[in-house]
């Protein structure tokens, strides 16, 4: 185990070595710097006053230059400052972190505590009226862009309704109480958790139903029923238990995904998040943030990977540490 965790954390290193600089180099190659953006905000300025901020932020050296010096602060610990905030990076990207992390999370437990039960109830009922109906309601999930969703939820329970607010974040620096606080946090967290659990339930269920029915089809199933074992062991004890490790890798590789492909419900509903800090960091060229909010995002889909992994070994016997590697 020790030795399977410590080649999978050399190739988090690469990984994350490998990404920092064709992250860096792609943003350094877009068009216009911060101190462009100086100049068309201070008409004044003029071009030698321009030529020495490049030299004071370094950025009139060479790229590749630019990225080791950047490398090596990283290496301190030192990952720069947000132009964009005048903040430290991770003074900025903390509380944005957890917030993602809350909307991905509760949005992830949501769609597979839902889609695995109807993937399974779907595979055990192949062709019928109940399948084709829970096979139309998953593609219509998975076609159904995250912009229009959010307009309609944002029209019927804050237009219509006035049940929820239609953006934003709870604001408890006033000091109303935990109970308080809560009520207020979950208000604004339920049409984008809602948001992104409509969208992921179509494609986790349809997983769940494809390998299902790959499971059903076994040999073993069939002995199973031979022998007289109820319809319900034989789904959640022979079938289901056989079929959820190949789910499993889906869920980690999408976990990864949902911290910075939020990004459009995020804006729809002004979340403070990573999909709409990461983005809104690129559009002001602010290299430091951007920069550690796509690592962050691609850490978070290598951890995820990780532990899908490591979830495959604890429920299959057959699999051991030594095939993963």
């Amino acid at each position: 185990m020790s030795r399977y965790l410590a080649s999978r954390l050399l190739e988090i290193v690469i990984t994350l070595a490998v990404m920092s600089l064709v992250v860096y180099l792609l943003i350094g190659l877009m068009p216009g710097d911060p101190i462009d953006l100086m100049i068309s905000g201070d008409p004044k300025m003029t071009s030698a006053d321009a030529a020495r901020l490049r030299a004071v932020y370094g950025i009139d050296k060479p790229l590749l230059e630019r990225y080791l010096a950047w490398a090596h602060q990283a290496l301190l610990g030192n990952f720069g400052y947000s132009r964009s905030f005048n903040q430290p990076v991770l003074a900025v990207l903390w509380p944005r972190l957890l917030n993602t992390f809350e909307l991905a999370g509760i949005a992830l437990l949501v769609a597979t505590s839902i889609a695995l039960p109807l993937g399974i109830w779907a595979a055990s009922r192949p062709r019928s009226r109940t399948d084709y109906v829970i096979n139309l309601l998953s593609f219509a999930g998975i076609s159904t862009p995250p912009f229009w969703l959010a307009l309609l939820l944002i029209t019927l329970f804050s237009v219509e309704l006035g049940w929820l607010p239609a953006g934003g974040a709870a604001d408890l620096r006033a000091g109303t109480g935990w109970a308080a606080g809560l009520a207020q946090t979950l208000r604004f967290m339920v049409m984008p958790i809602l948001t992104l659990s409509l969208l992921q339930l179509g494609t986790y269920t349809r997983f769940m139903r494809g390998a299902m029915i790959e499971v059903l089809r076994q040999d073993y199933v069939r002995t199973a029923r031979a022998k007289g074992a109820s319809e319900r062991r034989v789904l959640l004890d022979h079938a289901f238990a056989n079929a959820l490790p190949s789910v499993l890798t889906v869920l980690g590789l999408s976990f990864g995904g949902l911290f910075s492909g939020a990004l459009i419900t995020e804006t729809m509903f002004a979340w403070p998040g990573m999909g709409k800090m990461i983005y809104q960091a690129i559009l002001d060229n602010d290299y430091n943030l951007a920069l550690m909010g796509l690592l962050i995002a691609t850490f978070a889909t290598i951890a995820g990977n990780l532990l899908a992994d490591l979830a495959l070994v604890a429920l299959d016997p057959r699999i051991s540490i030594s095939d993963r590697g």
